[in-house]
């Protein structure tokens, strides 16, 4: 279990993220056309999976926007948004911020995304949501790099993450 804090107040998650060159957690979630999107539509890629508590926060469109503006640098990466937030949201919240050019993917249909890359929040407020996480998969479906953002309302390293897409 990771443990995390929301504006310094202590929470939990129910797992730690997959290890670094272990086989990425297959994946079903759902895409803004509530059909499903898995690990394997993505076969052969780099995928970034942006795990945000909701796109409804300002840290998490902040980051949505942040990545957005970076895709075009990172030689054909695909970056997922995931959060829980129904599709619907997900796309008006990434609609009004011009951020067009990630895949949003819902977990909202698929709790065991949650448990098997170990994000979801066990505790607190935020009980039910995924923590804030950059998970990294080579083209070959291995996890390459992953940061746990240790401050729920904090932005992930980007600097880190981008180092590690662009070295893949």
């Amino acid at each position: 279990m990771a443990k995390i804090t929301l504006k310094g107040t202590p929470i939990n998650t129910i797992g730690e993220l997959p290890a670094v060159d272990s086989k990425a957690p297959f994946f079903a979630l759902t895409d803004g056309e509530l059909g499903e999107k898995n690990l394997g539509d993505f076969d052969g890629k780099v995928v970034v999976l942006n795990i945000v508590p909701s796109l409804d926060t300002g840290t998490c469109i902040a980051s949505a926007k942040r990545f957005n503006q970076e895709v075009d640098s990172l030689g054909g990466a695909v970056i997922a948004n995931v959060s829980a937030d129904l599709p619907f949201a997900q796309g008006r919240a990434c609609g009004a911020e011009g951020i067009e050019n990630l895949v949003n993917l819902s977990s909202f249909r698929s709790p065991t995304f949650g448990t098997d890359y170990g994000v979801s929040i066990v505790d607190g407020p935020l009980e039910g949501l995924l923590s804030r996480a950059v998970v990294v998969i080579n083209a070959s479906g291995e996890v390459a790099y992953t940061q746990q953002v240790p401050e729920i309302v904090d932005e992930p390293d980007y600097d880190a993450a981008l180092a590690a897409i662009k070295a893949l």
